[in-house]
């Protein structure tokens, strides 16, 4: 009798488990997505900071804080202001390598103000946290890098150079969320190990429509004291990475003692030995990234000139052919151009202030 009622129970009960899948593996609707949005962070430029470059690998342990440090000091060098942003939060290294030891201070609204030093201030997780590991789960790390990029006082600045910790995870997600990206740098030993994961970050990149500024082979070679006889360490992969990334090698940079030396210290490389390799390396780095940026800038103002001129010749349009109010036509025109510029990146230079009539 109970093997039966088993029998006959099965079916309703197989019929409400597939239910109850159905039902966990449907789309959410229209309320739901809406909802989900609303929690994500909003992506806005950082008031002053025209241009946000990232320094990431995929890899750990193949110099992305010292390429971070010696290119936001050689930007300095270039007459640029530079804030540097330490992303790692489990493993900063900014403070030891820019010799900073002190807590930032904050101002009567609550911001953090970033120390400077060799030109260029720096924030990090090192200088708030006094000693110990910090043990925390992804959502506390995605409010630390919010807190760290809008809860400081950054501005003015040209550039603002982050280092990110190695991986694709919370770190990288929260700044392409939280501020717009110009640009990212990326870093990478020259063996195939270093650089498999390096493509994988420079693909997360691209999914996340950051562009990619070029690749730093660091690591890449050693010279001789003696005989000054350079050694390589590869054969062209490199070379066949940067190829299949699209993207151009920034610099090589040789293995040299006083790298370590300098970093222990406290000392960027490129102002303690400014006629070295290392430093005629980082200087190419940065010629390089102010270039991109330059341009990426003139791209970004013929196209928004073209898109005011657009916005100018509707209203226009609006106005005489439709034979609709000048005034209540430009003024729906203009809301929506606010609305479109305030959805932009921070290197929107084109304003539509020039179009406004001196009464309306």
């Amino acid at each position: 009798m109970l093997v039966q009622k088993i029998h006959k129970l099965w079916p309703v009960a197989q019929c409400t488990r597939l239910s109850v899948s159905r039902q966990l593996s449907s789309k959410p609707d229209a309320r739901q997505a809406e909802l989900m949005a609303r929690s994500l962070p909003k992506r806005m430029p950082l008031p002053g900071v025209s241009h946000i470059v990232v320094v990431s690998s995929g890899k750990g342990g193949v110099g992305k804080t010292t390429t971070a440090v010696n290119l936001a000091v050689t930007l300095a060098k270039h007459g640029k202001h530079v804030g540097l942003l330490d992303g790692d939060i489990f493993g900063p290294s900014v403070p030891r390598m820019m010799n900073l030891a002190e807590a930032p201070l904050v101002d009567e609204r609550n911001m953090m103000i970033p120390l400077v030093n060799y030109g260029v201030k720096c924030l990090s997780m090192g200088l708030l946290v006094e000693s110990g590991p910090v043990v925390w789960r992804g959502p506390l790390v995605m409010s630390a890098i919010q807190r760290l990029l809008k809860g400081a006082v950054w501005g003015p600045l040209d550039v603002l150079v982050v280092d990110t910790p190695p991986g694709t995870g919370d770190v990288h997600l929260s700044l392409s969320q939280n501020v717009p990206i110009d640009g990212v740098v990326l870093v990478s030993s020259p063996q195939a190990a270093a650089l498999d994961i390096t493509k994988k970050g420079a693909e997360m990149y691209r999914t996340l429509r950051v562009p990619l500024i070029g690749l730093v082979e660091n690591m890449s070679h050693v010279v001789c004291d003696k005989c000054d006889n350079r050694i390589e360490f590869a054969d062209n992969l490199v070379e066949k990475y940067t190829q299949e990334l699209a993207v151009d090698v920034l610099a090589r940079v040789p293995i040299e003692k006083e790298v370590m030396q300098c970093s222990d210290r406290g000392t960027p490389v490129c102002l303690k030995y400014p006629d070295s390799q290392l430093a005629h390396a980082y200087d190419s780095v940065a010629t390089k990234v102010i270039r991109f940026l330059e341009n990426k800038s003139t791209e970004a103002t013929v196209y928004f000139f073209f898109f005011s001129f657009f916005i100018f010749i509707t209203a226009l349009w609006y106005a005489f052919f439709l034979r609709s109010s000048s005034a209540s036509a430009y003024l729906r025109l203009l809301n929506f151009w606010n609305s479109a510029s305030a959805s932009s990146s921070s290197t929107s230079v084109c304003d539509f202030c020039f179009f406004t009539p001196r009464s309306l």
